[in-house]
């Protein structure tokens, strides 16, 4: 790591040494964070946010200042462009600032160097026992029910929502965790995916390799927006009916269609004055 020390930021250093984690005298968490690769790794991804994407936030406030929440979100964009902003945004825009920790996708775990560093920064293999301890320590975690259903959609599909996994839901039943409805927009021009090929996926350990019009799928300079909507709180322990948690799962599904769809109308006057939706739940 002292060789990648001239990659830190100083003001990403001083957002993550701020950060209300148990941190010990070597900087590292419970869970084997380490603020020097946090450090490495939001400096990297706060030039993409700040000057790639130019990524504007808002409804940051909607997140709590403290305890479990879960971020959950929409996904678009061959990969995931709006996983990692979302990041960003939660550690550069939040006072006091927060670490959002994701599940990662289990074929990083084949990859070495990619096992390390997810770890690392607090992204973990995507197992249900993992997301309920970090929610259980007041931790914030970031959900995309869509899967990689949502990365897979084509460039025309870019901005609608696909089936949503249920999963998320009785998870939060189950830790009592309030849920933040999540937009993301501009990954689907960012990566303007127009085929997905399974087979090379596969000879790679990946769900698919997406392919653009200019066959390489590297993110575009487009600007990109996040959303945060009202915090939704339902009651229940996560052993409801299945009727039930689908409802559920449909109001969350409906509240992010909206944030979506407000974003997606604002595209083109960003500076007009607007109001987030309120949620249902």
């Amino acid at each position: 790591m002292t060789m990648l020390r001239f990659l830190i930021d100083d003001e990403v250093m001083d957002r993550v040494r701020r950060l209300e984690l148990p941190w010990n005298r070597y900087g590292i968490d419970p869970f084997g964070i380490s603020q020097e690769h946090l450090a490495v790794f939001f400096s990297s991804l706060g030039f993409l946010y700040k000057r790639y994407f130019t990524v504007r936030t808002y409804g940051i406030d909607n997140v709590p200042n403290r305890g479990r929440a879960m971020i959950v979100g929409n996904h678009s964009g061959g990969v995931a462009v709006d996983g990692a902003m979302i990041l960003v945004s939660l550690l550069m825009e939040k006072e006091p600032p927060r670490l959002g920790q994701g599940m990662a996708e289990k074929f990083l775990n084949q990859v070495p160097v990619a096992s390390l560093w997810t770890n690392r920064v607090g992204q973990f293999t995507g197992l249900p026992e993992h997301a309920a301890r970090l929610l259980e320590d007041e931790r914030l975690l970031m959900v995309f029910p869509e899967g990689a259903r949502g990365t897979a959609k084509l460039y025309p599909d870019r901005h609608s929502l696909v089936r949503f996994g249920t999963g998320f839901m009785r998870l939060a039943l189950q830790t009592g965790s309030p849920i933040i409805p999540t937009a993301f927009i501009g990954g689907g021009e960012a990566i303007p995916t127009i085929h997905n090929s399974k087979t090379l996926g596969k000879l790679v350990g990946a769900p698919y390799v997406p392919f653009t019009p200019y066959v390489l799928p590297v993110p575009r300079p487009v600007h990109c927006e996040i959303y945060y909507g009202e915090p939704m709180h339902f009651e229940g322990d996560g052993t409801e009916e299945d009727d039930l948690i689908l409802d559920y799962v449909a109001q969350v599904k409906t509240q992010i269609g909206r944030l979506i769809e407000l974003g997606v109308e604002r595209r083109d006057n960003l500076d007009a004055p607007f109001t987030l939706p309120e949620a249902d739940a």
